[in-house]
């Protein structure tokens, strides 16, 4: 709504208006050159005005191509029409990530085949060796992973003995008078321990 000015031999002022409470305000002497509040302009940066001013198409290019071009991207696109742009940027990433989706489980059947295909491919003795020193691979792998774990054992065995014989130590130089109930298994365990390493130390 446009402010009302009234000019007169005075000068210019804003007539006086009624509230909506029936109330009169007062009218107002404004200079040469006042804009009021609600005609004031919306302030728009360098980079706002730049982009307004940007045409929509490329730098020459005609008008008359554009059109035919824009219905047909409107037409192909129907179901994306009445979409916001968080709604296609989300449908765009849902495409992405099912093509991905799929380009891997081609992949992973591309490795299937050609792991079967090389299985199966046994060129006279070449092939025999190869699958010799594959299962020579495997077996030096069990090997190394069963001599680490004995090895283990063994360091936890020997641990073992080591606190019976210091806790048997305190009972024969009478440290410890009454045992607790883990002593007494602990003492007890004693020769079973033993046995268990002068066996693994055998094996290995």
């Amino acid at each position: 709504m446009a402010t009302p000015y009234v000019t007169d031999e005075s000068g210019k002022y804003i007539a006086a208006t009624q509230r909506p409470d029936g109330t009169w305000r007062k009218p107002r002497r404004v200079k040469d050159g006042y804009v009021p509040q609600e005609e004031v302009p919306v302030y728009e940066n360098k980079y706002v005005k730049f982009f307004k001013s940007k045409p929509d198409l490329p730098p020459g290019m005609n008008p008359s191509n554009a059109t035919p071009q824009q219905q047909k991207t409107s037409g192909g696109c129907d179901g994306e029409a009445g979409l916001s742009k968080s709604a296609k940027r989300n449908m765009k990433r849902k495409e992405k990530r099912k093509q991905q989706q799929h380009q891997d489980t081609d992949g992973v059947g591309d490795v299937d085949s050609m792991s079967n295909a090389i299985e199966n491919v046994s060129i006279s003795g070449a092939g025999d060796s190869l699958h010799g020193t594959a299962a020579e691979v495997s077996v030096s792998s069990n090997d190394s992973s069963t001599a680490t774990e004995k090895a283990k054992k063994i360091k936890n065995l020997k641990k073992k003995l080591r606190q019976v014989e210091e806790l048997q130590q305190k009972v024969d130089s009478g440290e410890i008078k009454e045992l607790t109930k883990d002593q007494l298994e602990k003492l007890g365990r004693a020769l079973a321990l033993k046995d268990e390493l002068r066996q693994l130390e055998v094996d290995s």
